[in-house]
């Protein structure tokens, strides 16, 4: 067979779909690897770092204009080594070498592009460079002859200026375990919100608007532990918003990244398994704060959306689905008033069109994006009009289009995130549909994603698991094992939770300084090894770990676990009190540690009705501070290895009886459920 493409370089072969959509650009791309730094150390050349991933819109551009152009090529090739990275893949790579192209420049982006020496020391950094310097953007031709020239005639400048680089960030990852987190930082962080805080359209600070799911998390936390009012209004002010926006699928459900507008009218329409799994955990919690019904609406959508689109036959889930179709951003989601008419027929369209803004000005480049921004319908009025069935028909319409690039690799971090948010939405639902998928997750990663001897793996596609797991992809997982065990209280999830944590000490841990670095001990060492706790758009591995040990203590009375905590407590405080409000989840870790939190553990036949009553009680409140056990009486496992402590705790009167201990001092024994409402302090 011909091959029909003019290039085919060293991606070809790799399981990346970021790679693989550079492996016909005619650069010579290599992957990181020994044999890419061995050719720039033998030929004396600098090495050209390019990093991104497959939905990354302004990656594609960088690639049509720049890696996709000859004369740039010619130029790559003749004079440096070019490598190619999936920061989803190797995000211990982006990591150290974003962290460098921030403190070079003061900000920082994808694709991100790095100049380094054959030893992988960085001395220039950058974002997205077109062909030819314009707008204030420097043209990549020119930033490549300059520093070729400079390589040639001054090497020792650059080389010079990498050792200064090197020393600056290592002295950035370095931690030191002599602080401590009060309640000065929470209220801070707080503090920082409410003046951030959006009045009119939700949301902190202006445009570009990210979702930061963590951020409304912590603000219901302090909410139930201050009952400031504020902080609610907050988080159900922009849950609201972000609903309304154009940001929100209307017809296929699930979020785009961001928004690019203070409004959330215009996204950037790439989706993302873990905004998602995120929103839908926030959605869900403040359900269950509140017990309004449109909460649970978005996130039943939002699931909705992941099993039909997400989901693989196997039972992972995919990692994200592209902005572009056919080279346009957005052209899959925008509509006119023509086209919806052509469908629905006129006057189904009118009322469909009128509902969701479209119009024949359009609001983006003409078309129109689906949103309730100016809607005049309160929140409850918007779930209840009966849109249902001409959203459906337009769905099966827009199905016809050409779809964004679905990147389908399998993350074990991602998915541990959304296997948390299909336990917890199970658990308070009382939807079996979304626990087996948990649970279907689960089974996929325990088959495909853990070798042999027990090390989870980070990455899943085309029938290969590979990469050593990183410090999320056991802090993720672990979450989703809690949260799935706190559904159906099945011992083998809390059995796995526990197994991770204990790797996770083991590979990850810093005995010295306490927290855990982002890659392990056994995997491929680079030249530095940070620690990661800021908590982005996703919360850091080091944040959810912190909680995960606190949860972990608790379940299992393992103090251990919760000694650790203490230290990444202590590790991380000085960074943390420099900017509170970025490390929102760590601070949910504190705030359990503190609050008046409870251990809840309940005896009895777990298919018993009033087994199911206690447990129901407790589903239904928001308990953020509060760790659940089930004693189940009828079956052979009795969580006596896992959590000693419950051997004593029996059945009262042969009734199922509930345990609840707060502030290390325990209650009577209880076996009507009023008195456990009363003993929980129920919503």
């Amino acid at each position: 067979m011909t091959n029909k493409h003019k290039y085919t370089n060293r991606l070809a072969e790799e399981k990346s779909p970021y790679l693989l959509q550079h492996a016909h650009n005619p650069v010579d791309w290599y992957p990181w690897g020994d044999e890419a730094f061995e050719k720039a150390h033998k030929e004396d050349k600098p090495v050209f770092l390019s990093i991104g991933y497959s939905t990354c819109h302004w990656c594609h551009v960088m690639e049509r204009e720049s890696f996709e152009d000859e004369e740039v090529a010619e130029l790559l090739n003749e004079h440096f080594v070019a490598i190619k990275v999936d920061r989803e893949e190797r995000p211990d790579i982006d990591h150290i070498y974003m962290s460098v192209c921030q403190a070079l420049t003061g900000s920082g982006g994808w694709p991100l592009t790095i100049f380094m020496t054959p030893d992988r020391k960085p001395f220039y950094a950058g974002t997205y460079f077109p062909k030819k310097s314009r707008m204030g953007y420097p043209g990549i031709m020119e930033v490549l002859e300059r520093i070729n020239k400079t390589w040639t005639q001054e090497k020792s400048v650059l080389l010079e200026s990498s050792e200064k680089i090197m020393e600056h960030m290592q002295h950035e990852f370095d931690t030191d375990e002599g602080g401590e987190i009060n309640y000065e930082a929470i209220d801070s962080a707080y503090q920082s919100f409410f003046r951030n805080f959006d009045k009119v359209y939700g949301g902190f600070g202006s445009a570009p608007k990210f979702p930061t799911p963590h951020n409304l998390m912590f603000l219901l936390r302090h909410w139930k532990q201050s009952s400031d009012e504020n902080a609610l209004s907050m988080v159900e002010k922009t849950l609201e918003a972000m609903y309304r926006s154009g940001m929100y699928d209307h017809v296929g459900f699930g979020f785009s990244r961001y928004s690019t507008d203070r409004k959330w009218l215009v996204p950037h329409f790439e989706k993302m398994l873990y905004d998602n799994a995120l929103l839908a955990f926030a959605y869900l919690e403040t359900y269950q704060a509140t017990r309004k019904e449109q909460y649970r609406h978005v996130a039943e959508q939002i699931f909705e959306y992941v099993l039909r689109d997400m989901t693989s036959p196997e039972g992972g889930f995919y990692s994200a689905e592209d902005a572009d179709s056919e080279g346009v951003e957005g052209k899959f989601y925008v509509w006119s008033p023509e086209e919806v008419a052509e469908v629905l027929g006129d006057e189904d369209a009118k009322d469909f069109c009128s509902f969701y803004d479209i119009t024949a000005n359009g609001n983006f480049e003409g078309e129109s994006i689906p949103n309730v921004i100016e809607n005049k319908l309160s929140f409850e009025e918007l779930a209840k009009v009966p849109m249902d069935g001409m959203r459906y028909r337009l769905f099966e319409h827009r199905e016809k289009r050409i779809h964004p690039y679905k990147d389908d690799k399998i993350l074990t971090a991602w998915n541990g995130l959304m296997i948390a948010a299909l336990a917890y939405g199970a658990r308070i639902l009382g939807s079996d549909k979304y626990k087996q998928a948990a649970e279907r997750a689960v089974g996929f990663i325990q088959r495909k994603l853990i070798r042999e001897d027990g090390r989870l793996l980070a990455r899943y596609r085309d029938n290969e698991a590979a990469i050593e797991g990183y410090i999320d992809d056991y802090a993720f997982l672990t979450w989703g094992l809690i949260e799935l065990y706190q559904t159906g209280f099945n011992p083998a999830y809390l059995r796995l939770a526990v197994s991770l944590t204990d790797d996770m000490i083991k590979y990850f841990g810093d005995e010295k300084s306490g927290g855990f670095f982002m890659y392990g001990n056994d995997s491929e060492q680079l030249i530095a090894r940070p620690k990661e706790i800021y908590d982005g758009a996703i919360p850091s591995g080091n944040s959810v770990a912190a909680l995960n040990l606190l949860r972990l203590g608790r379940l299992t009375g393992r103090t251990e676990f919760e000694v650790a905590a203490d230290r990444q407590f202590r590790a991380f405080a000085d960074k943390v009190s420099n900017y509170p409000m970025g490390h929102t989840y760590l601070l949910m870790s504190v705030m359990f540690a503190h609050a008046k939190s409870s251990e809840i553990v309940i005896v009895g036949e777990r298919e018993n009705e009033q087994t199911k009553r206690l447990i129901d009680i407790v589903n239904k409140n928001f308990l953020p501070y509060s760790v659940v056990v089930v004693k189940d009486t009828a079956s052979d496992d009795d969580l006596k290895e896992l959590a000693p402590y419950t051997e004593g705790q029996e059945m009262v009167d042969y009734k199922s009886t509930a345990y609840v201990c707060e502030n290390f001092a325990c209650r009577k024994p209880i076996t009507d459920s009023s008195e456990l409402e009363k003993a929980i302090g129920a919503n």
